[in-house]
This record gives structure tokens, sequence and C-alpha cells, in this order.
């Protein structure tokens, strides 16, 4: 049951007070964004926080849902859209010293994940460099004489600061 470009499918799935904070489960939520679901299901196996476990449920929910009424295949499927919301804090106190009593806020999220038909090529994993800052593409001419360029222009400051 493929789609045209204009009518393509999202099916969405959705968890609702998950005890996890919203912003812990954004965190885990950056990975899969944008991924096939295969790919997802690995990055979120193999990820040690706790709001993986949870995402990963919702993932499951809403490739099962794309499944059973839409009639899609799960693993051609893409990770269209992922977000998470905050949902209401649970308020506590904690007793302290002297009588006092300090507030505790257990924070809940909702968990929302879209899967859909491919548009184009999936997203590739992206490889860090070996060294941080550095790329394995060398540099262009233009580039190299920028930098030589401003390289001169800092000496040249230098040196009418130290004569002035």
């Amino acid at each position: 049951m493929a789609a045209s470009p204009e009518t393509r499918q999202e099916v969405r799935a959705e968890a609702k007070w998950v005890r996890v904070s919203a912003r812990k489960a954004r965190v885990v939520v950056e990975h899969i964004r944008g991924r096939s679901v295969p790919e997802a299901r690995t990055v979120l196996a193999f990820t040690q926080r706790a709001a993986a476990r949870e995402i990963e449920k919702v993932l499951r929910s809403a490739v099962a849902n794309a499944e059973a009424n839409h009639g899609l295949m799960g693993d051609e499927l893409v990770v269209s859209a992922v977000y998470v919301d905050e949902g209401p804090t649970i308020k506590r106190i904690r007793a302290r010293a002297r009588g006092r009593a300090a507030p505790i806020h257990k924070r809940t999220c909702h968990i929302t994940v879209k899967v859909g038909e491919p548009t184009g090529p999936v997203q590739q994993t992206k490889q860090r460099p070996a060294v941080r800052g550095k790329t394995d593409v060398a540099p262009s001419s233009e580039e190299k004489s920028r930098r030589r360029r401003t390289k001169q222009v800092a000496e040249e400051q230098k040196q009418g600061a130290v004569t002035a």
C-alpha cells in the first residue's frame, strides 16, 4: 500500500504520564529522530538511560499500529517525528530538621512517536571524527588564504599595540 509523497501516511503512538522528567527523555529522543525503525530500536536497546525503555515501548506501539491498522511494513518505516511534552508534576513533601518540610517534585512527561514511510534516502548514522574539531576533509585553498590573512592582521595589530 504505497502512498504518494503528498498523501504520506504517518502513524502515531503516545504514552502519557510516564514517570520520567521531560528533560531526561528529550536527551534520548534526539538519538532516534529521523532514523529507520530497526536502527532506532538498536539505538534504544543500547542506550543505558531509563527513558530509553519507555520510548522503546512507544516506538513498538507505533509500529504495531502501522502494521495492524494501515497494512504498512514495520521494518520499512522511519521515525518521522518524536517529541516529549511535560506532564503534570506530582508534589510531595520530605520531612527535614526542626519540623520543617522540603518539597519533592516527581515530574512526568508525555512521549509521542510518529512513524511513516520514507520520502527519500534514510538518514545514515553520523560518524564522529576521531579528534574533536578536526575533520577528514582538507581545507580549501580559499580557506587557507583566509586563515593566513587573519593571522597577518592579528600580528599587525599586536605590533601596532607594542610600538604605540
